[in-house]
């Protein structure tokens, strides 16, 4: 039976022991359970030698009440346990001094996706450095990358660090939270106690799931708009979606799993990216449908599109490349026509100056070769490629499971 870092520290009390006589805070999500769906806060506080003196939730909320970005949460105070709630994405995005000031140890069981844009992972990085400068321990209760090891994008360019990329990290990193904790620590040089409590028995090459325990683990969505495995694959692709002016899928019930608009063409699209590049269209089932957000981008109207569909005998772990398809999407759509405003500009986590699909991407780099009608698709590798197999031999160094 596999177990997850908040499981192994509940049921084994030596593990703990270090616990003892020190203030404990937490930072958590809905998707911070355990085995058996019990919230990690709740599971912690029944613990006897655990003195649990605050909380702490990121993007979305402890309580994953809020469904959208720039949409936040505020500090409360928790009735249940008698202790305070501080919103990581609410007044601050870096916890304050005073936030510091409440706990010794901060242990953090967050679900992550496995994707350079995913919030968490930039809360982990600034949790992380404010550790380091105030004196305190951080303890990664580590969780399953549920889409596995491979790796996939373009790293972020210097100076396009932001809060949808915390660091020269891939698309598509293949990493654990304690591994990208480890791996912060190495890069940024930081001096703080950190510890993870590692999982027992994760496999990330294993069919069915490649890095989720399929079968065996219940899913919780970790924000609202994460409601399965599939999606969960698709992602590191299809969070490119959030900066055009094609639905993503919110407000439908297979988010981040279809795309389209009103006045697309998708057969023709298809067609279109068959003939472009047609491996990077392996490894899962593209259809062709229709489809009404009832809220987000084009609510109430109806739009064509595509779905992606990663969850039969079609689905192959290693030749399903999300983000290149997406980005051959997004070039055929230019190839039929040059002139559709694909790129949305407007606020995007906290920054108006600059595209959201560049914020995305950690670069101008994948929007100028989209634009550019001379750019093919072996350009693109030529610039993900390189990226890609430097990370790989980066992240050696953090590994966990092995």
């Amino acid at each position: 039976m596999m177990r997850f870092g908040i499981d192994r520290l509940v049921e084994e009390p030596a593990l703990r022991r270090p616990l003892v006589g020190r203030r404990v805070a937490l930072l958590a999500h809905p998707a911070s359970v355990t085995r058996t769906l019990v919230h990690s806060l709740d599971a912690l506080a029944a613990c006897d030698d655990v003195r649990l003196v605050a909380a702490f939730g990121p993007q979305h909320g402890l309580r994953g009440d809020k469904q959208d970005n720039m949409i936040e949460s505020p500090d409360f105070h928790d009735r249940a346990h008698g202790i305070p709630v501080f919103s990581l994405y609410g007044d601050v995005r870096r916890p304050t001094p005073a936030m510091m000031d409440s706990f010794d140890v901060l242990l953090i069981d967050l679900q992550d996706l496995g994707c350079r844009i995913y919030t968490f992972i930039t809360t982990l990085r600034y949790v992380l450095e404010a550790a380091a400068e105030h004196g305190k321990a951080v303890w990664i209760l580590d969780r399953p990358n549920p889409v596995g090891r491979p790796i996939e994008g373009l790293r972020l360019r210097l100076g396009w660090e932001s809060f949808v990329g915390a660091g020269p990290l891939p698309m598509r990193h293949g990493l654990t939270l304690g591994e990208l904790a480890q791996w912060f620590i190495r890069t940024l040089r930081l001096e703080t106690e950190c510890e993870v409590v590692t999982m027992e028995g994760w496999n990330p090459s294993a069919a069915p799931g490649f890095g989720w325990p399929l079968g065996e683990r219940a899913w919780v969505n970790p924000s609202p708009n994460a409601p399965n495995l599939w999606m969960a694959r698709c992602y590191p692709g299809m969070v490119m979606l959030e900066g055009t002016v094609l639905s993503e899928g919110r407000g439908t019930t297979r988010p981040l799993e279809l795309f389209g608009a009103p006045d697309l063409e998708p057969r023709a699209l298809l067609a279109k990216m068959e003939s472009l590049a047609s491996q990077w269209m392996n490894g899962c089932r593209l259809r062709d449908c229709w489809f009404e957000p009832t809220f987000h981008k084009h609510a109430g109207t109806l739009c064509a599109g595509i779905q992606v569909y990663v969850e039969d005998t079609s689905y192959d772990h290693e030749s399903f490349q999300p983000w290149r398809l997406v980005a051959l999407a997004f070039k055929a759509l230019r190839a039929l026509r040059p002139d559709y405003e694909l790129w949305r500009d407007f606020a995007y986590e906290y920054e108006h100056d600059r595209l959201a699909i560049d914020l995305i991407n950690g670069s101008e780099l994948l929007r100028q070769w989209v634009d550019d009608p001379a750019a093919t698709p072996a350009d693109l590798d030529a610039l993900a490629a390189p990226d890609e197999v430097a990370w790989r031999d980066e992240r050696a160094a953090v590994l966990l499971y092995r």
